[in-house]
């Protein structure tokens, strides 16, 4: 469990990018920060494994404060995705993986064994290990930076924006393949995006930040979407406007979905109240 208590981030400029926030991110679930940009959504995330130090308050991991530990040694075992991937471009793909594991002393050939092994984990041919990153797309990119984030099998994996690069279609791929990854690994997720259907696609929590990281609110994709806590919220997710706004309509093969557009979105199924 990740626990935020009274954290406020001030910079030397005086600009506040976090003010007085707290929440409990539970285990093994995902846990999405959803905001505009500036809203201190990776403040908060780099927080997490003191890339960014907390003016004050306190952050916990287990009930273990992070101040306590050393960074190096926190961040080594805290997985940590960034949008363009963060790969080594000198380093081929099984090194890129196998990066956290050399630097903890791992031998070699057990290093590159599990490299290899996470390869197949997020869907990746072997026959890219010996590729540079240059020579991979985008997409690609992304899952060996997942592959190499999880090659400590960290419990808790930090996902900085990580599919804002791709084009739509990869991006879609890439969502997907995150929550089987979740499901089949059950990690503690925190996940920073500024996409809202990103967010409900893939949290089981769901936070949703104004400027200064306050919250706007928080729950389930489905408690958001039934019992919208504000105006601005209601307006952040579209609720009114566009694919989040249905009415029923009768056909001659009987009642569909339609949006705010006038498009059909899907059937009512037989039986649905």
């Amino acid at each position: 469990m990740i626990e935020f208590r009274s954290v406020r981030k001030e910079y030397d400029d005086g600009t506040v990018a976090v003010d007085d926030f707290s929440l409990v991110i539970p285990p093994r679930s995902t846990t999405v920060l959803v905001g505009s940009s500036g809203c201190g959504k990776t403040t908060l995330l780099r927080m997490i494994n003191r890339m960014v130090e907390p003016t004050s308050g306190v952050i916990e991991i287990d009930g273990e404060p992070v101040a306590d530990r050393e960074p190096v040694a926190l961040r080594r075992s805290i997985g940590y995705v960034l949008q363009n991937g963060g790969l080594l471009p000198h380093q081929k793909v099984i090194d890129n993986v196998a990066t956290v594991l050399r630097l903890t002393k791992t031998p070699r050939a057990r290093a590159h064994q599990r490299a290899m092994e996470l390869l197949d984990t997020v869907g990746l041919d072997r026959a890219l290990a010996e590729r540079y990153p240059s020579q991979l797309s985008g997409g690609q990119q992304q899952r060996v930076g997942v592959a190499r984030a999880l090659a400590a099998d960290p419990n808790i994996l930090l996902m900085d924006e990580p599919f804002g690069a791709v084009d739509p279609i990869v991006r879609a791929e890439l969502q997907t393949e995150t929550a089987r990854l979740q499901n089949e690994l059950h990690k503690t997720v925190v996940f920073v995006t500024h996409d809202v259907e990103e967010a409900f696609g893939l949290g089981d929590q769901v936070v949703i930040l104004q400027k200064g990281a306050h919250i706007a609110q928080c729950g389930s994709p489905s408690e958001i979407i039934e019992n919208p806590a504000s105006d601005f919220v209601a307006d952040f997710i579209g609720l009114n406007r566009g694919a989040r706004k249905l009415h029923l309509k009768e056909t001659g093969n009987g009642t569909v979905l339609v949006d705010a557009n006038g498009r059909t979105k899907g059937v009512l199924a037989e039986g649905a109240p």
